[in-house]
């Protein structure tokens, strides 16, 4: 049978990755493959090499919404304007085909539960056509060029003038919900996203490479990255010392961090234990994990998205399988994908983590052969 390294080193000498590095953890037991370089004729990939983990971040930003939920410093049926004055008073298309200015009110207030599910009203829907899809666009910017964001106040703003998609509650749509949490995590704890998460999430679980920056005595294990051009070749998107050189205007909770296998490893076996950290330390109660790893969809509202979801169900901040339509679904898998070419699972049915961190962009939600290939692998699907 192919092993991690097998499987990877396939890939990496087809040219589909420079590199990648793996891992699967079932139990006390770990495989870690690190393969190819870090950057087209580069160093080796290591297994503490550093990526930008794009939108895996999704779940741990819904993690820190949770502890401030457990503080009683928010409440899930709570309306967000409180915190979130931006989205007081939100206008919704009177039908998704509308045009933006054909509004009317929405019917009740936003709420913190909406918004961890993605179902506010706000993001992307499989129809890029829609006039409030295309309004979006340019305020809900691709997450892998932080630098293009402005502030979070200027950005709150501009996403003010831009109408609901559908009413609270009604669908679920991806990416802007993740960004919005991110916010409301910093101006409930009245602190920086990244100093919150430093001190309530990533310090309890030892994540010792992940932020929204990567210091300058780490940039030699920071990869490149790389998108593909016209003809199919790789192209350079952003160096060690680019955008992640630097803190960010905007610390984006949908996917602005970097981090390292091991760093998200800690992450998952947090989920899977119930909320506590590998030092016996409860960071989440059992009860908010559940939470987090649960479907929270209708049929209905996952339609809207079937681009993004795959058929799948969503809980707090990512997927949940609800549908074995792939040999790699397992009902109850946690987790989700990265656009730099990342993905993070658990599985809490055979108490697995399953990592891949690759420096190629994809533009697609359909996953390329090798992160199909390693979901086959980590999962036991052959």
């Amino acid at each position: 049978m192919t092993d991690l390294r097998e499987l990877l080193d396939t890939h990496v000498r087809n040219g589909s990755v420079p590199g990648a590095v793996a891992l699967v953890a079932r139990g006390d037991r770990t495989e870690v493959a690190a393969v190819g370089s870090v950057a087209v004729g580069g160093a080796p990939m290591a297994r503490d090499s550093i990526f930008r983990i794009a939108s895996i971040t999704k779940p741990v930003t819904a993690a820190a919404v949770m502890v401030l939920v457990e503080e009683g410093r928010i409440a899930l049926d709570e309306p967000v304007d409180r915190w979130l004055p931006e989205l007081a008073e939100p206008m919704v298309v009177r039908t998704p085909a509308s045009p933006v200015d054909d509004v009317v009110p929405a019917v009740r207030p936003i709420t913190v539960f909406d918004l961890l599910t993605s179902t506010a009203g706000y993001g992307f829907a499989s129809d890029f056509t829609l006039p409030a899809v295309q309004r979006l666009f340019p305020v809900q910017k691709d997450g892998r060029r932080p630098a293009t964001f402005p502030a979070p106040d200027v950005w709150m703003a501009e996403l003010s003038q831009v109408p609901l998609l559908y009413q609270p509650g009604e669908a679920w749509l991806y990416d802007t919900c993740s960004t919005l949490q991110g916010v409301l995590v910093a101006r409930v704890a009245g602190r920086p996203l990244p100093e919150f998460l430093a001190e309530r999430v990533f310090g309890p679980l030892g994540m010792v490479d992940t932020g929204f920056e990567v210091p300058a005595d780490r940039l030699g294990r920071f990869t490149s990255y790389y998108r593909r051009g016209e003809a199919g070749a790789l192209e350079l998107a952003d160096g060690p010392e680019g955008q992640w050189s630097a803190p960010p205007a905007f610390a984006l909770g949908n996917g602005g961090l970097v981090s390292t296998v091991d760093d998200w490893l800690a992450f998952g076996r947090m989920l899977l234990a119930g909320g506590v950290t590998a030092d016996g330390r409860r960071l989440l109660s059992a009860d908010s994990v559940r939470r987090m790893t649960s479907d929270h969809t209708t049929a209905v509202q996952r339609a809207v998205g079937e681009l993004f979801l795959q058929g799948q169900g969503w809980g707090f901040g990512g997927s949940v399988d609800v549908a074995v339509l792939d040999p790699w679904n397992v009902p109850g898998r946690y987790g989700w994908v990265g656009g730099t070419g990342t993905s993070a699972h658990v599985v809490p049915a055979t108490g697995t983590v399953a990592i891949l961190l690759t420096q190629v962009g994809a533009d697609s939600p359909v996953p390329p052969e090798w992160m199909s290939d390693f979901w086959r692998y980590s999962t036991g699907a052959g």
